[in-house]
């Protein structure tokens, strides 16, 4: 569906996506309630008869001449390829028809040329990315020297801006298959089967002879009506059938957006719809910023960020100490599951290499369980992305920025620190933060630009001058990573590792602002150079501090008594407690409840750990969720509510 969006003067239009489900349906030519099952059965049935056409075509094509070709954007007679991928292979002659005696219309045979095409499409990128690094093979492939990383970054299209990362595991793929022919292959056709094409509806390349939607007039609901199957295998027109569901639409939409067909696919039984919509934001601008909000990268504390502005003559200076997302709960939940997996396909393996059928249950039973694992760590991982991404989008709503500063670390591997602290550091979810973080910083017109990560941790926010780190404020001699101390006698900064890196970050996004670009392939936009004479002006002017040694009188004096009376709240005395305590006042005794242990008030739950029977250590504060020990006490956060008392117009009692 294709309709005008209204946009005013600084808007421009967003499209996104959001997960809905279909629940019933109701067959309008029968009348018949479809329930769950029965509407998932027969999208079932229009989806696996799609997949098999659209299978059937990329196998047909899966080839370096036919991918070349669709990819060239032109046809045989010059003229331009439409962009949707149906009408693209439909301009080349790359036609499909369904099994025989299977009767479907012209719009599922769209759907299939679609996903099929959409499959072709990408694949021109993995086709040259792996030419080039098979064109310029280096004589040791686990390391490549400076001249060779020059060769093939020359070989790959947009090579110079592509992260290491990637050529490095294209490299092992081609290792792994030549381990196995004894030679290296031709092509990514060669390297890669024929994708796999998922059963799903793209609705999209429908028209209203297939599918249609509209939203309700309370906005909270959308009506999608298509046509689906009501037998396996339908065999003539008469057995498909018009459909109408009621989609009730997620909170994210908003009311002025307009629906698109969604995407209809079978996850877990259940009909899951892919709702696509389009709406006006405030537009993004490259330049012109003067408040940001620079973010740093972690482990532990995944994110560091803080708020700095910009100054009419040019100083920088930030807005408060920053803040940090702390989640080294999760990823610790993370860094299981990912051991968890790696044995449990260790043990697959083992199965698989002694090729006894004894063993094949077993296997099946682990397949499972990996299957399960996976997708606890996919939900792990999504939540933990969208949580990260909407913490920082707050921050900087709240800071009044107007743009999100990020370090780009695609091309920087972990290393130094470790073999389990460098696998926990690259099974981070960056990349997918910073696609979250985009998606939510559109919708309040904040542009997210990466920067380059050089000597952001290395160097002083304030001087520039190169960092010394040492293991902890209280240990200046120990030599660490954590704590960076300034040895600059004129500026002698310290600080977080974290802290200072987030500053730096921010200034430098600020002074280069005006070499920001947008990616031609992502659309995200991108600070790719640093400039000498530009770095030496992003640094961190201290901010004009209040002074507190002025102690000069602003108002009459209190009077104070001098008579020796204990302190006195100011409220009247409840009535009697239960329990030792007396009346108030009556000294120091608690007049509210009975106090628990030390310690036994922390947010845990009582089963904490089990109370010891036979050992003489009995903790007292561990059986009431308080932890293991009496005397272990957890720092409360500097962001937590102070304790209301009830005590005023304390003095002093000598």
């Amino acid at each position: 569906m294709r309709r005008k969006l209204p946009l005013a003067e600084g808007e421009t239009s967003r499209t996104a996506c959001a997960r809905g489900m279909l629940r019933t349906g109701v067959d309008e030519k029968s009348g018949e309630l479809l329930s769950p099952a029965l509407l998932a059965e027969r999208v079932r049935w229009a989806a696996e008869l799609v997949s098999g056409m659209a299978g059937a075509l990329t196998a047909e094509h899966w080839n370096l001449i036919d991918v070349d070709a669709l990819a060239s954007g032109r046809d045989a007679g010059g003229r331009k390829l439409p962009s949707n991928a149906w009408m693209a292979l439909r301009r080349l002659g790359w036609a499909i028809t369904p099994p025989d005696g299977i009767k479907v219309n012209d719009r599922i045979v769209r759907m299939a040329q679609e996903q099929a095409g959409r499959g072709l499409r990408s694949a021109k990128w993995r086709a040259d990315l792996i030419a080039g690094v098979l064109a310029t093979w280096p004589a040791d492939p686990k390391k490549r020297t400076a001249e060779e990383w020059d060769q093939v970054r020359e070989a790959v299209p947009g090579g110079q801006l592509l992260p290491s990362s990637v050529i490095k595991s294209r490299t092992r793929q081609v290792v792994a298959f030549a381990a196995k022919h004894g030679r290296v292959p031709v092509s990514v056709f060669e390297l890669e089967p024929t994708p796999r094409a998922g059963p799903m509806l793209l609705l999209a390349a429908c028209d209203g002879q297939q599918a249609t939607i509209e939203r309700s007039d309370d906005r909270q609901r959308a009506l999608l009506r298509l046509q689906l199957p009501n037998r396996p295998g339908p065999q003539e027109y008469a057995d498909w059938t018009w459909v109408a569901c009621l989609i009730t639409l997620p909170p994210t939409i908003p009311a002025d957006a307009v629906i698109h067909l969604p995407t209809l696919r079978i996850a877990g039984g259940k009909v899951r719809a892919d709702l696509a919509y389009t709406h006006p934001v405030p537009k993004a601008q490259r330049a012109g910023h003067t408040g940001a909000l620079g973010v740093d990268w972690g482990l532990n504390t995944l994110l560091s960020a803080g708020a700095v502005r910009l100054h009419a003559d040019g100083r920088i200076t930030t807005l408060g100490s920053g803040a940090q997302f702390r989640t080294a709960g999760v990823l610790a939940k993370q860094y299981r599951l990912r051991r968890n997996s790696e044995r449990l396909h260790a043990k697959t393996d083992h199965y698989t290499r002694l090729a006894r059928p004894a063993l094949d249950e077993k296997a099946a039973r682990l397949a499972e369980e990996i299957r399960r694992v996976s997708e606890r760590r996919s939900n792990l991982n999504d939540a933990l992305a969208w949580a990260a991404a909407r913490w920082a989008v707050d921050q900087a709503v709240t800071a009044g920025a107007t743009v999100i500063y990020l370090e780009d670390l695609r091309s920087v591997e972990a290393g130094g620190m470790g073999r389990t602290h460098n696998t926990r550091l690259s099974q981070t979810v960056r990349g997918q933060i910073a696609h979250c973080m985009r998606h939510l910083a559109a919708e309040s017109g904040i542009a997210v630009v990466t920067v380059p990560p050089r000597d952001t941790s290395k160097h002083c926010p304030h001087c520039l001058t190169p960092l010394r780190h040492r293991k902890a404020p209280d240990r200046p001699t120990v030599a660490g990573w954590k704590w960076a101390i300034c040895p600059a006698p004129e500026c002698r900064w310290q600080g977080d590792r974290d802290q200072g890196a987030w500053r730096r970050i921010a200034a430098r996004g600020l002074t280069h602002q005006a070499k920001t670009v947008i990616d031609r392939s992502s659309g995200a936009m991108v600070i790719r150079t640093v400039v000498d004479t530009m770095e030496a002006k992003a640094v961190i002017t201290d901010s004009p501090k209040t002074s507190w040694t002025d102690r000069s009188k602003t108002g009459p004096t209190w009077p104070r008594t001098k008579r020796l009376t204990p302190r006195r709240r100011g409220v009247p005395s409840p009535a009697r407690p239960v329990g030792r305590a007396g009346q108030r006042p009556e000294g120091h005794a608690p007049t509210d409840r009975t106090r628990l242990p030390r310690a036994a008030h922390r947010h845990q739950g009582v089963t904490t750990i089990s109370t010891p029977t036979t050992s003489r250590h009995r903790p007292r504060g561990a059986p009431l969720g308080a932890g293991f020990h009496l005397h272990a006490h957890a720092s409360p956060p500097r962001w937590a509510e102070p304790t209301l008392t009830l005590m005023v117009r304390m003095g002093s009692l000598s």
